[in-house]
């Protein structure tokens, strides 16, 4: 069965860059009928924290993202522990004790040098001795995973078939001097153990990934499938990186009053072939979702066509759907109300300003009141319900003459104190008859 899964650090809050690798994660589960994991990956004890980590969780939950499986990297030290021993028993890592000053100075010779800022593998030279002289010294030794010197290729779900010389990559570090495990070989081992079939994530971790092949074959595995698709950019076409904090999830909804749908309308298309159009619940995302549909091109996240979707979704949203959230804003008025409303609000909670709008004082607009006082004659009697509208201005126009905007200009402006607006059909039985007949006669109501 297909798994993937999804491994957030919680050193930070979720983004629209890391919910898009967990919205692709999760829509290639459901579509292939496969398994979605949460990984926390937690080793960065020194920058995780618990409420980082609930946040993930709720911005997952508040989008409709529920996972199968879940496991966590800090529980799994001791096996990542065995991995390394595996490896250094197979010749396959080695120690070493440079510091990040010396590897600093290295680099920079070889650059100056013009060659590339490779790693010189100098820790393979020290004997047995020289290494035990050192610890017993000390110092502690950080770990590298000697990379074989071949070309790595493997068929890209994404990018179509990748090759990487390994000869350009530095052996990486896969435990650091202080302890601490590297995500290159703590991944590797969760998914070999966890039998994750496909790795999908941004193209910023293809010759991580190459590196990774090895890894798994060198701890006796078979690599997962792999599929890279391009990172977002912004509407300017520059890098999201330094926009990312008012780009959160929790600042979307927050903030900004973003729905689910729209985030997960958004990022599920962007930088597919396929259009991006609002959609009302994940399963027609996951209906024929096919991650062969991504394209190379860099895709730009634009947060004004993220405000259009937003608003167009709100407008193909149901009352019961938002009955709730409407109580809690303060608007009681029902169904009647939130369809007249609804195809001009951007975000849920403009509905109150609206609601206050109908229901508190405004100053009335008085453009024609010779024609205001005849609609306040024709006004049929009883509080106004649905039909009112149409038969009210039906009478204002047999006994005026006035039609189109002349007729409805002057009643939406004494109505509303607006030039535009929502259809005043809907809005007459939130207002009731006398704040009705006292707005047509210009009074403060």
């Amino acid at each position: 069965m297909t798994l993937v899964r999804f491994a957030p650090s919680p050193t930070g809050n979720l983004h629209v860059g890391n919910m898009r690798t967990a919205l692709v994660n999760f829509l290639f589960a459901r579509a292939s009928g496969g398994a979605f994991m949460l990984r926390i990956d937690d080793t960065d004890d020194e920058r995780s924290t618990p409420e980082f980590e609930a946040s993930i969780r709720h911005d997952m939950q508040w989008m409709g993202m529920n996972w199968d499986q879940e496991d966590r990297q800090s529980t799994r030290i001791g096996r990542y522990r065995e991995a390394l021993d595996q490896l250094l028993q197979s010749g396959r890592a080695y120690k070493c004790f440079e510091t990040q000053e010396e590897l600093s100075l290295k680099r920079k010779s070889q650059l100056a040098a013009g060659r590339p800022p490779v790693y010189d593998r100098a820790a393979l030279k020290l004997s047995d001795d020289e290494v035990r002289a050192r610890e017993e010294a000390g110092e502690q030794p950080h770990y590298r995973f000697k990379l074989d010197d071949t070309v790595v290729t493997w068929q890209d779900l994404v990018r179509g078939e990748v090759s990487v010389p390994m000869s350009s990559l530095s052996d990486p570090v896969i435990l650091r001097a202080d302890g601490r495990v590297i995500y290159t070989l703590a991944s590797v081992v969760d998914d070999l153990d966890h039998g994750v079939t496909h790795i999908l994530r941004g193209e910023d971790h293809t010759t991580n990934s190459a590196a990774q092949i090895q890894l798994f074959e060198a701890l006796g595995g078979e690599a997962p499938a792999m599929g890279h698709f391009a990172l977002l950019a912004g509407a300017d076409g520059e890098g999201l990186s330094k926009r990312l904090g008012s780009l959160s999830i929790g600042s979307l909804r927050d903030d900004d009053g973003i729905e689910a749908m729209a985030i997960a309308s958004l990022l599920a298309r962007i930088g597919t072939a396929d259009p991006v159009e609002p959609r009302l619940d994940m399963g027609d995302l996951i209906s024929g979702y096919d991650i062969s549909r991504f394209g190379r091109a860099t895709p730009r996240f634009d947060p004004a066509e993220l405000r259009l979707l937003n608003s167009r979704i709100l407008g193909m949203t149901g009352y019961d759907t938002v009955a709730d959230r409407l109580h809690a804003i303060g608007v009681t008025a029902g169904a009647g109300f939130w369809e007249a409303v609804r195809g001009n609000i951007s975000t849920l909670d403009e509905v109150a300003g609206l609601y206050a709008m109908a229901t508190g004082d405004i100053t009335p607009v008085i453009e024609d009141a010779g024609m205001l006082t005849t609609a306040a004659s024709l006004l049929p009697d009883g509080e106004p319900d649905a039909e009112t509208w149409p038969a009210w201005t039906r009478a204002i126009a047999g006994e005026t003459g006035l039609k189109g905007k002349s007729l409805f200009m002057p009643l939406r402006l004494a109505l509303t104190g607006q030039r535009s607006g929502p259809e005043l059909a809907g809005l007459l039985p939130v207002m009731g008859r006398d704040r009705i007949l006292a707005r047509l006669r210009g009074e403060q109501a």
